[in-house]
């Protein structure tokens, strides 16, 4: 999988490709990520990406003719996908999107800053807008490092145990149950019995009840499967 980021900012994001399960994926060959640095696209001769707001107005916006000038120069070297907007107002990311943008071959990630961007990139250009959550960061870099992490990781390879992506909290519509490890007693808390008791069809139903009691207790909101 290819996933093309465009920021102003590739070193914030160059340094979180050089660790863990996103390192491993892209030695592996299983990811190619690339940082695109917005500025190289700037006819400004200082290298501006972003102006003031037609119609006044407090925060500066960034400009159409970069962003046009960098989506089309990777459109020139490579079929996409998607290419997606890091922004508030888009769709809230869940595990399903997760889970499709992990079939598909290339991608394009472009970060925001400041106000947003110009409305005729979202017009034009973008395919599809995300956001990780109902709150404002400074720029779409860490939302985009987020995205990338959820993604990858599913990809067939990635993750040693292809199983455990395959039961994280979501993939069923649930929240994961307890999980326990050694020592089974330490001061007085003991790893709950059925767990120990090596009956594997005990073990999944016990599992199974705990998904749903967890989810009903702490996630109300998300419909019972």
């Amino acid at each position: 999988m290819r996933i093309d980021i465009i920021t102003i900012f590739p070193d914030m994001l160059n340094s979180f490709f050089e660790h863990s399960i996103m390192k491993r994926a892209i030695a592996g060959g299983h990811a190619e990520i690339n940082c695109i640095n917005l500025r190289h696209y700037s006819a400004d001769k200082h290298k501006r990406t972003d102006d003031y707001m037609f119609g006044g107005g407090a925060g500066m916006v960034m400009m159409v003719e970069p962003i046009a000038n960098c989506i089309n120069d990777l459109k020139n070297k490579c079929s996409y996908d998607e290419i997606i907007f890091m922004t508030p107002d888009g769709e809230l990311l869940n595990q399903k999107t997760t889970n499709r943008l992990s079939t598909l071959k290339n991608i394009i990630l472009l970060c925001g800053h400041y106000k947003g961007v110009d409305e005729r990139v979202r017009e034009h250009f973008i395919t599809k807008e995300i956001s990780i959550g109902d709150y404002v960061l400074t720029g779409g870099e860490l939302p985009a490092a987020v995205l990338c992490d959820a993604i990858v990781r599913l990809i067939p390879g990635v993750i040693s145990d292809e199983t455990s992506a395959l039961t994280d909290s979501f993939q069923d519509d649930l929240l994961s149950p307890p999980v326990y490890t050694r020592p089974a007693s330490f001061l007085g808390m003991n790893v709950p019995a059925v767990l120990l008791s090596g009956d594997e069809k005990k073990i999944e139903q016990w599992r199974s009840e705990k998904a749903l009691e967890r989810t009903k207790n702490r996630r109300p909101d998300i419909p019972m499967p």
